[in-house]
C-alpha cells in the first residue's frame, strides 16, 4: 500500500455535481485553483477528465519572481466519485507548454461523495518529498480548498 504525503478534505454545502464540475471543468479550475493570496495565470487551465486526458494549470507567484506550473494526465476517472492523475511541476514556462512527462512526478487522488446535504472531497498526494515540504504543501492545499469554498459560495 502506498503511503500518502498528506491529504486535505472538506465538506461544502453544494450538490456533488457542482463540486465535481469545479474540479473537472477547465473554466472553473481557472477561477479557483490557487492559494487564497495568489491567482491563476490567465488561460492556463486545461482539463479533459477522461483516462489519458490532460489537465494543467499555472499559478501566478510573481510576488516571488516566478510562476508555478502544474500538469499531468488522468489515470482513473470514476464519475462524481474519484479522479486520479499524475502531477508534474516546474517553474519553466517552456517546459509547461511542452507538457513533458520525462521527469519525476507525484500522483494525486481526489475522492468525492455526498454527505447528507453536503458534498465531501479529499485531495491526497503521493510521491517523494521531505516531511517539512510535505507539511508546507498540505498547508498550501488547505488554502486552495479555502479558495474553492469561496468560489462555490459565490456561484450559489
Amino acid at each position: 500500500m502506498k503511503t500518502p504525503l498528506y491529504f486535505v478534505e472538506r465538506e461544502y454545502p453544494v450538490e456533488l455535481a457542482t463540486l465535481w464540475n469545479a474540479w473537472v471543468e477547465a473554466d472553473q479550475l481557472q477561477q479557483w485553483y490557487s492559494p487564497e493570496v495568489l491567482d491563476t495565470v490567465p488561460n492556463s487551465a486545461t482539463s479533459d477528465a477522461v483516462i489519458g486526458g490532460d489537465w494543467a494549470i499555472a499559478i501566478d507567484v510573481s510576488v516571488n519572481g516566478f510562476n508555478a506550473y502544474f500538469w499531468g494526465k488522468y489515470t482513473e476517472v470514476k464519475f462524481q466519485e474519484k479522479l486520479v492523475h499524475t502531477m508534474f511541476y516546474s517553474q519553466d514556462e517552456l517546459e509547461f507548454n511542452l507538457r513533458g512527462d520525462e521527469q519525476p512526478y507525484h500522483v494525486i487522488e481526489i475522492d468525492f461523495e455526498t454527505r447528507g446535504n453536503n458534498s465531501w472531497v479529499r485531495f491526497t498526494q503521493f510521491g517523494s518529498m521531505d516531511p517539512e515540504q510535505a507539511e508546507a504543501t498540505k498547508d498550501g492545499m488547505e488554502s486552495y480548498f479555502n479558495s474553492l469554498g469561496r468560489y462555490l459560495s459565490s456561484n450559489d
